[in-house]
């Protein structure tokens, strides 16, 4: 079995090809080539913290993949100074159930979290987008905005989040690096995060919507991530009644994300409101995009498909640059 660390993950999954198995992962879903149980909560309240177990087998014209991933979001980790999110995927060979491999988990999470953003911003941005502001200056934010960068030519970026330190830090770290351009902010305020920004992406842990809908430019695109619990939410009702909805899977962002779960609450929407899965627009079954001027919402709670895909990427990138460490089992 080989085990692979953060660092050898992170080499392993260049962005641009993991936003590529992003979109064979979310096709096969739709398409019913994936089998996907909604996952498993386990609830930690000594540490109100949450534990997921996520298993996936998926079909591709590449070729199958098999893997389970557990991850744990204790929110009291960084005042220790250790990581919001802990995880460790495990690869199973698809022919046999042999366990093939163990990868480190948070840098998978983060990387394919971004990767399926990136896919969103190529599908439903405009073309022409060349802004971006980043909610949540985590390692989140900083996966979302790198895969925007590498599907559209961004000139400009803007980070907010609470803490202004903590923006600040990230501007300095991510201004310039790989597809990321140098003219990389710390807004002061959500308004003038969004003044300008053509693709907004949401990362935080927000209990509520952190902008106001007014704010946001027309023919914007949305990517939220966070407000994967029903009592959590990113983005305004407001927005999301009047935006072109399209999720990562109907299934569990209906039994989990607050923003659309809080407007369909509120009697703003009905769940006929979300329009697509991604899958469906990468399958051709229906178009993305209508029009330069509408608001478009891309919702991602995560998908174990997700994971699968990306573990075999990792894996197999790993055996042809001599990454891990293999280990009798």
């Amino acid at each position: 079995m080989l085990v692979l660390t953060a660092d050898e993950v992170r080499k392993a999954l260049p962005m641009p090809d993991v936003i590529q198995a992003m979109k064979q992962a979310f096709a096969a879903l739709s398409d019913g080539r994936a089998e996907v149980p909604l996952r498993a909560r386990l609830p930690i309240p000594p540490q109100d913290a949450t534990s997921l177990f996520m298993p996936a087998f998926v079909q591709t014209e590449s070729g199958d993949a098999l893997a389970v991933k557990v991850v744990s979001l204790f929110p009291k980790n960084p005042d220790r100074g250790l990581a919001l999110i802990q995880a460790a995927v495990l690869v199973l060979d698809a022919d046999t159930g042999q366990a093939a491999a163990l990868l480190e988990g948070s840098s998978l999470t983060a990387i394919r979290t971004g990767a399926g953003g990136g896919a969103a911003v190529d599908l439903l941005a405009r073309p022409d987008s060349r802004v971006v502001a980043v909610f949540g200056a985590g390692t989140q934010g900083r996966t979302q905005l790198e895969a925007a960068c590498s599907v559209r030519k961004i000139e400009t970026a803007w980070v907010f989040d609470p803490n202004p330190e903590r923006a600040e830090v990230f501007a300095e770290e991510m201004a310039g690096k790989g597809p990321i351009p140098g003219n990389l902010r710390a807004a002061r305020s959500a308004g003038e995060a969004l003044a300008n920004a053509d693709i907004v992406c949401t990362a935080t842990t927000a209990l509520t919507p952190v902008f106001a809908d007014h704010q946001l430019k027309r023919g914007a695109h949305i990517t939220a991530i966070g407000s994967y619990t029903p009592e959590m939410q990113e983005v305004p009702s407001e927005t999301i009644k009047r935006a072109r909805v399209i999720v990562d899977s109907r299934l569990a962002v209906l039994a989990e994300s607050g923003d659309l779960l809080r407007p369909i609450q509120q009697g703003m929407i009905t769940e006929e409101h979300i329009y697509a899965e991604l899958g469906e627009i990468i399958l051709g079954h229906k178009p993305g995009r209508q029009s330069d001027e509408e608001i478009t919402y891309f919702k991602s709670v995560g998908v174990a498909v997700q994971d699968a895909m990306a573990a075999n990427l990792a894996l197999e990138n790993a055996r042809q640059m001599g990454l891990g460490q293999e280990v009798a089992f």
